[in-house]
């Protein structure tokens, strides 16, 4: 009798925990997501369209050719990146290093040691809740190491050595791991398939010099990046690792932050793909020749509608000699600002004159991680969109262009986006 009534307790116990009618019925409890938007982007719906020149090109027929591809929904940036956004990412990085240098010298303090369950944790991450003084007796010393030695200032001002201002970050090989070949090796050990780097993330701020010969430009690389006056142009003088680098940085700010609070954490911020930027800068209308439709590049007033290098190099003529503000300019239908024109845009694709002839029409993409002994052939990205030292020719959604992955520009920017989780805002639930 005894054992009867023990397996009915263990009987009435599995029950309760069945959900009641024994069916499938999914895991139940699980929180409800609503994606976010995130700060200053804007959503680009899923769609379809004719990636190319919609203009006859006969001397770039090889590059500018034309394929029918459909992307899914994601987010973009409303502006193109901009100095004083990358700034943010250079002084964490700055306030990184420092932290380390003062949990090694001054307290244990600056650095975590336990997690909150009391774990130690190796190797220590930082403590950003521990304020500190750059100026205060112990720190200043300390910090020495991380300003220019008295030799190389200028008139003796102390700043900070920028070639000091170093991110290691981290990324998985998506293709590597998916190839047949690699499969088991990833069922061993896929810690293969995690890709590591460390790079200087200042901006080139010499770009402004050495992209032009007998050029008067030095204003610009003295006050470009760091002067409140240029704090909402668009960033230049960064190479694509560098844009790399910062995507990451972004997505480990907002996801750490959400992780932190018991929040759902999102998809990360990347360089849009070569077909993602060109959808978006459509703005919804295809076969347009412009962000604007087109097929004029002037509105009904003879304004002209971007920042490019108009009337065999009369640069003022559009309103900007070089750079202009980064909301400039009309947006697009989808409200994407300088789409055409200010700065071309680093995309996340690795350029071949016939990607559009192999490349898949869903969601078109083709990369490669360039090795240091690659020939110069395999390091070209391509960037999209014109600039202001550029002709009209360049600002057309469909023309395509690269630059090394390794060379910063003064001409060269980016954005970012995030690949939208789901078919679109109208999914029922």
């Amino acid at each position: 009798m005894k054992k009867l009534v023990i397996l009915g307790a263990v009987i009435a116990l599995f029950s309760s925990c069945s959900q009641e009618n024994g069916e499938l019925i999914g895991v139940q409890g699980r929180e409800m997501f609503y994606q976010p938007v995130p700060y200053g982007m804007l959503l680009i719906p899923q769609g379809s369209y004719t990636m190319g020149n919609d203009d006859q090109d006969v001397t770039s027929s090889a590059v500018a050719q034309t394929k029918v591809v459909s992307v899914a929904a994601f987010y973009m940036d409303q502006t193109e990146i901009s100095n004083n956004e990358y700034r943010q990412f250079v002084y964490w990085v700055r306030d990184s290093i420092a932290r380390k240098i003062l949990g090694e010298e001054v307290s244990e303090d600056y650095l975590h040691t336990v997690n909150i369950y009391g774990e130690d944790i190796d190797p220590p991450i930082i403590n950003w809740q521990m304020k500190f003084r750059w100026d205060g007796d112990e720190e200043r010393e300390a910090l020495e190491v991380m300003y220019l030695p008295d030799y190389e200032r200028f008139y003796g001002r102390k700043e900070i050595d920028t070639r000091k201002l170093m991110f290691e970050y981290s990324w998985i090989d998506w293709q590597a791991a998916a190839s047949r070949k690699n499969r088991e090796q990833g069922k061993i050990d896929r810690s293969v398939f995690i890709k590591k780097d460390i790079i200087n993330i200042y901006p080139d701020t010499l770009a402004w010099v050495h992209d032009f010969t007998y050029s008067f430009n030095e204003p610009m690389t003295n006050a470009y990046f760091w002067h409140p006056s240029y704090d909402d142009y668009p960033l230049v003088g960064v190479s694509w690792k560098q844009a790399r680098a910062f995507s990451i940085w972004r997505s480990e700010l907002l996801n750490n932050f959400l992780d932190q609070r018991g929040m759902t954490t999102v998809q990360y911020f990347r360089l849009p793909t070569e077909s993602e930027w060109e959808w978006a800068a459509r703005g919804g209308l295809d076969n347009n020749q412009y962000p604007w439709g087109g097929p004029y590049i002037r509105n009904t007033k003879g304004c002209f509608l971007g920042n490019f290098k108009p009337l065999r190099g009369n640069y003022v003529d559009d309103g900007g000699l070089t750079t202009v503000a980064v909301n400039a300019y009309n947006p697009n239908d989808y409200g994407l600002f300088c789409m055409a024109g200010n700065v071309a845009e680093w995309t996340s694709n690795a350029f071949d004159e016939s990607s559009y002839n192999f490349a898949h029409d869903l969601n078109m993409d083709y990369v490669y991680e360039a090795k240091e002994s690659d020939p110069p052939s395999l390091k070209r990205k391509v960037i999209r969109g014109g600039s202001w030292k550029d002709v009209g020719m360049y600002l057309m959604n469909g023309t395509r262009t690269y630059e090394y992955q390794d060379t910063a520009k003064c001409y060269i920017g980016f954005r970012n986006v995030m690949s939208y989780l789901g078919r679109g805002t109208n999914d029922q639930l």
